[in-house]
């Protein structure tokens, strides 16, 4: 495999739970050596979660821990002691990037923040991945993603007219952040290329995840309303929704945009009175008469597979999917041959299967190095050969549980 456009770049990841965590496994499917530190008295809600292979409980058997932490390095410091947030920097003073995902507070109150890490760094750059911010009046409130969907907006967008709200059921905030703030990094490291200045990087989970509602944001300001919950309906496409399909919960998305999608659509339906019937004569009868229409087009789609019928859809230009479960997503061909997931082989729980970069770079493709560590795997390379600590300062500091 080819090296990653981020090779020379060392990461510190502080990460805990999911945004920075994922941000750094990022940065590593980049090419970056990415060390992980980790506390042996406050381990990763992760590592304690699972799910676990065979149901066995472990700190270094999680499912989910493994996966966004592979191809990262493992050391263990504890940050509350003096003498560990003091080892703490002397790490960051031979790296290049720093990230965390812990209220504002939290940095600071350990001397980690990025006022302290520049005085042993002057060109680190730090990345903050919070749930509000470093400023304004809700920048000690702490958050996860269940919260911060429903504080964004997009639980209220989620649902039906009829109904609540509806949680997304996912860590949008902390995955699509993370996102952002690896772009942030790679901003800044290209200015730091230019002006050998390092910087502080602020993102806001909240605000990342504001921009995931944007069509609303913007029909709100321009017309003073939003459309609200609709279900699986549109506001200027129809049909557009989830259609039941042959076999036991089996689905497909249908989206039609345009008049010749919606032609071709009763085309394909063999149905071409549908097209010239003046209840479904533009989008807003079509939009006026959904319920009856979603009937119809339901008895239909009921008759077929889902893939057979997307096939059929997309050859006359209809916009379809077959709406997946998880195990038809591992066993999907197409992305089995864009390699979307990758296998690796971990020393505790064997050959398991972890969601692979989402990107496809020629030159530096980058990739999966090796599996997670385990926990403070990698202290012999970190304590010993970065930082230079001898034999009798490294028991020393093991006898006082601070690595």
């Amino acid at each position: 495999m080819s090296q990653g456009a981020l090779k020379g770049i060392r990461v510190v990841d502080f990460g805990h739970v999911w945004a920075g965590p994922y941000c750094a496994q990022i940065l590593a499917d980049m090419g970056a050596e990415v060390i992980k530190v980790e506390s042996k008295k406050r381990t990763d809600v992760h590592r304690r979660q699972g799910p676990y292979p065979g149901g066995v409980p472990g700190l270094n058997r999680s499912g989910v821990w493994n996966a966004q932490n592979r191809g990262k390095l493992s050391c263990t410091i504890d940050l509350t002691h003096p003498e560990g947030a003091s080892l703490a920097k002397r790490l960051v003073a031979i790296s290049d990037v720093v990230i965390e995902n812990f209220s504002p507070r939290v940095m600071q109150k350990l001397g980690l923040d990025y006022e302290n890490l520049k005085l042993v760094k002057p060109d680190i750059i730090m990345l903050s991945l919070s749930a509000f911010g470093h400023t304004g009046p809700q920048r000690d409130y702490v958050g996860y993603g269940p919260s911060i969907d429903a504080w964004a907006g997009l639980d209220y967008l989620t649902g039906y007219p009829d109904g609540p709200p509806e949680s997304l059921g996912g860590m949008f905030p902390d995955t699509a952040s993370a996102l952002y703030g690896a772009f942030a990094v790679l901003v800044a490291l290209y200015n730091r290329e230019k002006s050998s200045e390092g910087q502080y990087i602020d993102v806001s989970q909240m605000e990342v995840s504001i921009n995931l509602i944007a069509d609303a944001l913007v029909e709100q300001a321009v017309t003073g309303k939003n459309s609200g919950r609709l279900g699986n309906s549109h506001p200027f496409k129809h049909p557009h929704g989830c259609y039941p399909c042959q076999g036991e919960d089996k689905w497909i998305a249908i989206a039609v945009e345009s008049e010749e999608e919606w032609v071709a659509l009763c085309r394909v339906m063999n149905r071409p009175d549908l097209a010239t019937d003046p209840r479904y004569a533009d989008p807003a009868s079509r939009q006026q008469h959904r319920e009856e229409l979603d009937t119809l087009i339901s008895f239909w789609t009921s008759q077929f597979e889902p893939y057979r019928l997307m096939e059929l859809l997309q050859a006359s230009g209809v916009a379809a999917g077959p709406s997946l479960n998880v195990p038809e997503l591992l066993a999907d061909p197409h992305l089995k041959e864009r390699r979307a997931f990758w296998e690796l082989d971990h020393p505790e729980v064997g050959r398991q299967i972890v969601y692979g970069p989402c990107w496809r770079l020629s030159a530096t493709p980058g990739g999966i190095s090796q599996p997670a560590p385990l926990l403070g795997e990698d202290n012999d390379y970190v304590f010993r050969q970065l930082l230079g600590l001898t034999e009798g300062e490294i028991a020393r500091l093991e006898k006082k549980e601070i690595i």
